[in-house]
């Protein structure tokens, strides 16, 4: 809503401003087609050339995101910390062999199933599984581990956010597709010179009305959009950044509750529960017989 609520007030601020300041809107009606066709067409096909077809696809499909903040909410965050608190304390309690049931197939897991939302998130699991496989062969460097971790994170947050990127360098260029759209229509009216003064000015009014959608466009609409969803994998990144502080945490030697703590405090603020509340939900998670 909040974007709808942004998108109309920007509307209204430039426009009524337009018409109070006695601009005329027929002469931007009149040319709105003609120049959207050229600027949002041209935009649109460099696009597809420009990016691969799953940063397309992507692009389109995570459009719908920039109407929330993110797919992880607040009881999410408290439900990967009492998930790997309970994978830790099962570790502590009764052994790696124990835990090797629950993460060769989280998906008939007794723990992993306690959380489906998390359990959806395929990133998420695999990351969690292979990085505990991996401790059940020994690999328990945490220095090792935890540039093991960095790598994949890195790599997975560079492919999640290409199309933030993706639709950043199309803002970028609307700008120039608007400068495009006006030569354009100088070109036209220089056709049509020898027409009279009032026909020759609603011609260049029309030309100009190329430069002001490509600067209006860039920087109201698409680059807005791009900053939004960055804002919001960085977010969505946050959470496997959480479970990277918890299992390092846990190499390094600590209690399973000093590690969930260590992953407490890398909860976004908006999100982050307090100490006494982890310690209750903590209390009630229940590790397998």
């Amino acid at each position: 809503m909040i974007v709808i609520i942004g998108f109309v007030f920007t509307f209204a601020m430039v426009f009524g401003g337009f018409v109070l300041g006695g601009g005329k809107f027929p002469i931007i009606l009149h040319a709105l087609p003609h120049e959207m066709m050229t600027i949002g067409g041209a935009a649109i096909g460099s696009f597809i050339v420009a990016n691969k077809g799953v940063i397309v696809k992507k692009s389109l499909k995570d459009l719908k995101k920039i109407s929330g903040n993110g797919k992880w909410k607040a009881q999410d965050y408290k439900d990967l910390l009492c998930l790997l608190f309970a994978l830790l304390k099962l570790i502590r309690s009764k052994g790696m062999i124990a835990l090797e049931q629950h993460i060769e197939n989280p998906v008939s897991s007794s723990i992993f199933n306690q959380y489906p939302r998390i359990v959806k998130d395929h990133f998420a699991i695999d990351f969690i599984c292979d990085t505990l496989r991996i401790m059940t062969m020994n690999f328990e460097d945490p220095h090792q581990v935890e540039d093991m971790m960095e790598k994949q994170l890195e790599k997975h947050h560079h492919e999640a956010a290409g199309p933030a990127h993706a639709i950043q360098t199309m803002a970028d260029g609307i700008p120039a597709l608007g400068i495009v759209a006006a030569v354009l229509g100088v070109i036209k009216t220089m056709a049509s010179i020898s027409e009279p003064v009032e026909v020759l000015g609603a011609l260049i009014g029309g030309a100009l009305v190329g430069t002001f959608l490509g600067v209006f466009l860039a920087y109201t609409i698409v680059g807005p959009i791009a900053s939004k969803l960055g804002q919001i994998y960085d977010s969505e990144h946050q959470f496997y950044l959480i479970i990277r502080a918890v299992l390092v945490s846990h190499l390094q030697g600590n209690a399973p509750q000093v590690s969930v703590e260590i992953g407490r405090g890398n909860i976004p603020s908006q999100y982050q529960p307090t100490f006494l509340d982890m310690e209750g939900l903590l209390s009630t998670v229940a590790i397998p017989g």
